[in-house]
């Protein structure tokens, strides 16, 4: 069994995944627009300017797949009660994660030494998708 992320970007999925492929430096490994799928809806199902917008993506981040889309393509991506957790080798690319991600972001906790970890901070980045970066303490 294996659980995946599926994050749905509201028509902002390209944007998206360019950002996470500058921040994470995440590979796309799959693309698939509306227009290109094998089976398209009947006419007046989908408004007619989603034919570019992302049906399905998949990004590899590290050693994990994060599934993504445009979803309803509303606008808004709302992400609640789901935050991922990034853990980081080195305190200087936790500090590096995490001020990327709160450019244009929202901090929840400021990144610091915690008594788990040598780096710890919560932030949402521009998208609202929230990150728990954690550097693990020295072994």
């Amino acid at each position: 069994m294996k659980v995946q992320p599926y994050l749905f970007f509201d028509g902002r999925c390209d944007e998206a995944i360019a950002y996470y492929k500058a921040v994470l430096g995440a590979e796309s490994t799959f693309l698939m627009r509306f227009k290109d799928a094998p089976d398209q809806p009947p006419p007046g199902v989908l408004p007619a300017d989603w034919a570019d917008k992302v049906m399905h993506s998949e990004l590899r981040i590290g050693e994990t797949v994060v599934m993504v889309s445009d979803g309803r393509c509303a606008g808004q991506p709302d992400f609640q009660g789901i935050s991922l957790s990034l853990t980081v080798d080195g305190d200087a690319e936790a500090d590096r994660l995490f001020a990327a991600f709160a450019d244009g972001g929202t901090v929840q906790m400021p990144i610091g030494k915690t008594f788990f970890a040598s780096r710890f901070g919560m932030v949402a980045d521009r998208f609202g998708v929230s990150w728990m970066i954690i550097t693990p303490p020295a072994g």
